[in-house]
């Protein structure tokens, strides 16, 4: 093996080897070869990182995989392909009745999964609506109104975030019993119109918009309501379509509230719903995955259409901090 170094001489870089019983001797320097190592290096850097994540991306799916094969097959071949992986994942025969089987077996259960699937789409978008409105009206008040105790009142409000949900659900379904608002859709509305969280969120991001452009504004006539719609919601659109996601996803699959308000078929949501294919000694494990594969196309699609704004919201979170 030759015993190499390189030095420079007269401004230009030289490598220096000497092969074992020879003399020293000189070479230039050769930068298009030290280039390709280094391209070289990072290719393989960014194909392993590739492997990894696709690896990771692959795993995470198998449980949908798994979702849309047993949506396709017979009943009877749901659990007997497990010895072979490939056969769990690819159904002998194809079944795309199972989905019309859903609504056909539902049919009689107060208007059935049709019904169920409205009722869903009612709730989570009404919901969505109004805790993306209160919480923005909660944060611009906390975060730019001046009214003695703000800071004490938002430190109260804050603190209900660390009272778990289970703790003041059954005094929520006491209350919307007094009210005779069960089996409504009052009481799958309202109570989670209101969030800590969106307010706290949405009040850390206002203050983060410079007062410079209300002061402008204020000069101008604006009065508060007309900053807040102008100027504020349009410079928070990332904030709000993060929200809008995180809360529509929320209430779309939503469970126990659910379960503990609502006792007529006709006024359950898709959660409940999928309870109709789960009985005591039988479960229909085809219609149940076609069931849940349809349940989760809303969330895909409002992921995708607000996705942009996102991504956008994390990033500018991020520089903020």
């Amino acid at each position: 093996m030759p015993v190499v170094w390189v030095s420079r001489r007269d401004g230009h870089a030289t490598t220096t080897a000497r092969y074992p019983g020879t003399t020293w001797g000189i070479a230039p320097y050769n930068p298009f070869r030290q280039r390709i190592r280094t391209n070289m290096n990072s290719a393989l850097k960014k194909l392993l990182t590739y492997l990894v994540l696709g690896f990771v991306g692959l795993f995470m799916l198998l449980p949908f995989l798994w979702m849309l094969s047993t949506s396709l097959k017979p009943a009877g071949d749901v659990f007997t392909s497990f010895d072979n992986p490939l056969r769990a994942l690819v159904p002998r025969t194809v079944h795309p009745e199972n989905y019309g089987k859903v609504y056909e077996v539902t049919h009689n259960m107060g208007g059935g999964f049709a019904c169920w699937y409205l009722n869903s789409i009612l709730v989570a978008v009404v919901v969505t609506l109004g805790q993306v409105t209160t919480s923005a009206c909660a944060a611009y008040a906390f975060a730019r109104l001046r009214f003695p105790g703000r800071d004490k009142l938002f430190l109260g409000y804050l603190g209900t975030m660390m009272i778990p949900g289970a703790v003041t659900m059954i005094p929520n379904f006491i209350l919307m019993r007094k009210l005779g608002a069960v089996d409504s859709y009052f009481a799958l509305m309202v109570p989670p119109m209101f969030s800590a969280y969106g307010t706290f969120m949405l009040r850390q991001f206002f203050m983060g918009i410079p007062r410079d452009l209300e002061e402008a504004a204020t000069i101008d006539g604006c009065g508060l309501f007309r900053i807040f719609t102008t100027i504020i919601l349009p410079l928070s659109k990332p904030a709000l379509a993060t929200l809008t996601i995180f809360t529509f996803m929320g209430n779309w699959q939503s469970f126990y509230w659910p379960l503990i308000v609502v006792t007529q078929d006709s006024m359950k949501t898709l959660p409940l719903g999928l309870l109709a294919f789960m009985g005591l000694y039988n479960t229909q494990w085809t219609l149940l995955m076609a069931g849940s594969l349809m349940m989760i196309v809303p969330m895909i699609i409002v992921f995708v259409i607000g996705q942009k704004w996102f991504i956008s919201g994390i990033q500018l979170g991020a520089l903020k901090g």
